[in-house]
């Protein structure tokens, strides 16, 4: 169940970081082309970052984990003899241990597909203004649905305040880098 858990932080953050990152464009460029590119950019670098940070996270884990195994199997041995039944319990230990691979493959799955929803929001709609408005509604939206799957998931009885505080977190990304975006654009910097 924590890997479902991890799959829907990921997905949120593939979510409010692609849909943030357009509406920075959409902040300065009326262009539909430019928005999509950096959508998909955008979630080609998350994907693979949050493929890689997972990797490298779930392998240091691991390593620590079996360190710890074998600094347990060497005080067994001190102190007593070891048998089949202990031997046993150290593979099924074994085959519990994380799987680096497995964690950033879907970590970085998660992320693709909540950057989706807002490429896809994005991808029909040619004003430039109904374009960014479809956006925010459809990332509310998207939000909404990941807040109450995470809170449901982490056993909590206040979903509707968990699903406010998730499409608030995420009104705060995408109003902070439209704002910032369109602030750094006005003041020609070659935009």
């Amino acid at each position: 169940m924590a890997w479902l858990r991890a799959a829907i932080l990921g997905a949120n953050d593939g979510l409010v970081s692609i849909a943030s990152l357009m509406m920075g464009v959409g902040a300065v460029k009326d262009d539909i082309k430019a928005m999509i590119l950096t959508g998909f950019a955008g979630l080609f670098a998350g994907a693979c970052s949050m493929a890689i940070g997972e990797f490298v996270s779930v392998y240091s884990q691991r390593d620590i984990e079996i360190a710890q195994m074998k600094r347990e199997k060497i005080n067994k041995n001190i102190t007593t003899t070891t048998t089949t039944n202990n031997s046993m319990g150290e593979n099924e230990k074994e085959k519990r241990l994380p799987n680096p691979f497995q964690a950033a493959l879907a970590s970085a799955l998660a992320f693709a597909l909540g950057a989706v929803v807002p490429l896809l929001a994005a991808g029909f709609v040619t004003e430039r203004e109904v374009r960014l408005a479809v956006v925010v509604g459809a990332t509310t939206l998207a939000l909404a649905a990941f807040g109450g799957v995470g809170a449901v998931l982490g056993g909590t009885s206040r979903v509707g305040v968990s699903c406010g505080r998730v499409v608030v977190g995420g009104w705060m990304a995408m109003g902070i880098t439209f704002g910032l975006t369109k602030l750094l654009g006005s003041t020609g910097l070659g935009m």
